[in-house]
């Protein structure tokens, strides 16, 4: 049974940072695409950021590049998003999501592709 599991939503004024992790059970821990995605109220699912973890290779929305960083750990079964220089626009539910297999580009920022998902982690960033 694959299970995925996010933790690190808070609330942070704008300017901050958050570290939010997501941990995944039940997939093999090398070949799979793991990503980031956010949904703000009544607005589409985002895709924020996407880490193969067969080979590292990472990809980025334009609206986060060089403000969040995508990284997981030795085992490759937990990412990371670090989230630096936060801002109002980047409050969300942010979400874990993960496909058995590499990512594929371009599309690896369509949430269509993965089939796994997690609960969610609320971020709220105040101004």
């Amino acid at each position: 049974q694959v299970q995925l599991g996010e933790s690190g939503g808070g609330s942070v004024q704008a300017g901050g940072s958050l570290r939010l992790t997501c941990t995944v059970s039940g997939i093999s821990n090398s070949g799979k695409c793991m990503a980031w995605f956010r949904q703000a109220p009544g607005k589409v699912r985002e895709g924020v950021t996407s880490i193969s973890t067969g080979d590292g290779r990472t990809d980025y929305a334009n609206s986060v590049k060089g403000r969040f960083a995508i990284s997981q750990n030795d085992a490759k079964n937990t990412v990371y998003l670090q989230m630096n220089s936060l801002k109002p626009e980047d409050t969300a539910m942010y979400y874990c999501a993960a496909v058995p297999a590499p990512c594929r580009s371009p599309g690896n920022l369509r949430s269509d592709w993965y089939t796994y998902w997690g609960q969610g982690t609320q971020v709220t960033v105040s101004s």
